[in-house]
C-alpha cells in the first residue's frame, strides 16, 4: 500500500499515514507559472495499491486537477489499482437538474475522475447518496455519525436532548444520529428564496427546555444553522448546537457562526480549515483519519468497510 496527498488537505493525509504506520510517498505536486499543475511521482509504485488522498475543496477546480493529474501520474507509472480519497467530494450539491438548461455536475466529475484511471472512490458523507451511482467503479461512502456520536454522548451526558434536521431533505440523516444517541427528532421547516439565503418558518416537534443538535452535511454559508438555531431558541430551546460533517465555511460564515444563537458548531477535518476557522471559539474540529484509516486498510486487504457502521 502507497498513499499519496495532494495540496488540499496535507495535514489529514499526515494524520492517516500516522495511523496506517505508512509514510506518505515521496512526490512533487506544485504550479508552473501560469498555474498549471505539474505532477513528479518520486517514488517506484509499480504494481502498488496507491491511495490518493484529495479534498475537491476551495479553490476546488486547483484541487480537482490534481486529483486528476495524480491519478494519471499513477496509472502511467503501472500502479496496480489507485483509490480516490475524497473526504469532501466537491460538486456533490449539483446532484440533479434544479431547472431546465443546467448541468449535473457531480455526474461529470464522477465521469472524469473515473475516465482519469481511478478504479476505486472513497469519500465521505456524500451530499446524495445517488452519487455513488454516477461513478461506474467501485464507491465506498463512510460515514461521519459516529464519530459525532461519540462526542455527543461524551459533551451532552445527562441532558434531554433533541436532535434537529436544519431542512426536510436532511431528515433521514438526522433520524439515524437521534437513532444512535437514543434522542427524539424534530425538522425545521424553511423556505429558501434565492440562492445563499434562508427563511425559517416553522419548527415541526416540541423543542421547549430541550438541548438541540442540528445535525448537517455541508456548512457552507451558515445561513441555514444560524437562522434555524435562532428559531429554535425563540420556540424555548435549552441550547443549540450543530454537528456537520464538512465546514466549507466561505465569505463571512465564521463570523456570521461567531455572531449567532449557535453555542458551538463542530465540524470534521475533511477540509483543511482556515485561520479564521481555527480561531473562532465556538467552532470545534474533530478528526476524520481514524475513520479514513481503517476503511483504506480494509480496502487495501479486501475486508468489509460497511462493517464500520455496524
Amino acid at each position: 500500500m502507497k498513499l499519496l496527498s495532494g495540496n488540499s488537505n496535507h495535514p489529514l493525509a499526515t494524520q492517516i499515514g500516522e495511523y496506517l504506520n505508512v509514510p506518505l510517498t515521496k512526490a512533487i505536486v506544485r504550479r508552473f507559472a501560469d498555474m498549471e499543475v505539474f505532477v513528479e511521482i518520486q517514488e517506484n509504485v509499480r504494481g502498488e495499491d496507491v491511495f490518493v488522498i484529495q479534498s475537491t475543496s476551495f479553490p476546488a477546480n486547483d484541487h480537482l486537477m490534481e486529483l486528476l493529474i495524480c491519478i494519471d501520474a499513477l496509472r502511467r507509472a503501472s500502479a496496480k489499482r489507485v483509490t480516490a480519497v475524497i473526504p469532501y467530494f466537491g460538486y456533490a450539491r449539483q446532484d440533479r437538474k434544479p431547472g431546465p438548461r443546467t448541468p449535473i455536475s457531480a455526474k461529470l466529475v464522477a465521469n472524469i475522475i473515473t475516465q482519469a484511471g481511478a478504479g476505486r472512490v472513497l469519500t465521505l458523507d456524500l451530499h446524495a447518496g445517488q452519487i455513488q451511482g454516477f461513478f461506474d467503479i467501485p464507491t465506498d461512502n463512510l460515514f461521519a455519525a459516529p464519530i459525532f456520536e461519540n462526542d455527543i454522548k461524551k459533551n451532552f451526558a445527562g441532558e434531554a436532548l433533541m436532535v434537529v434536521s436544519p431542512d426536510v431533505g436532511g431528515v433521514v440523516r438526522a433520524r439515524a444520529l437521534a437513532r444512535r444517541i437514543n434522542a427524539d427528532l424534530a425538522i425545521v421547516d424553511k423556505r429558501r428564496e434565492r440562492a445563499g439565503e434562508s427563511e425559517v418558518m416553522n419548527i415541526i416537534g416540541d423543542v421547549s427546555g430541550r438541548v438541540c443538535i442540528l445535525i448537517d452535511d455541508i456548512v457552507d454559508s451558515a445561513g441555514t444553522l444560524c437562522n434555524a438555531a435562532e428559531a429554535l431558541m425563540q420556540k424555548g430551546a435549552k441550547a443549540t448546537y450543530a454537528y456537520a460533517t464538512h465546514g466549507v465555511l466561505s465569505g463571512g460564515a465564521v463570523a456570521r457562526v461567531r455572531g449567532s444563537a449557535l453555542k458551538g458548531l463542530v465540524i470534521t477535518d475533511s477540509i483543511a480549515p482556515t485561520e479564521a476557522v481555527r480561531g473562532c471559539a465556538n467552532i470545534r474540529i474533530l478528526p476524520t483519519a481514524e475513520l479514513l484509516g481503517e476503511a483504506i486498510k480494509r480496502i487495501a486487504e479486501e475486508r468489509s468497510v460497511s462493517s464500520l457502521f455496524d
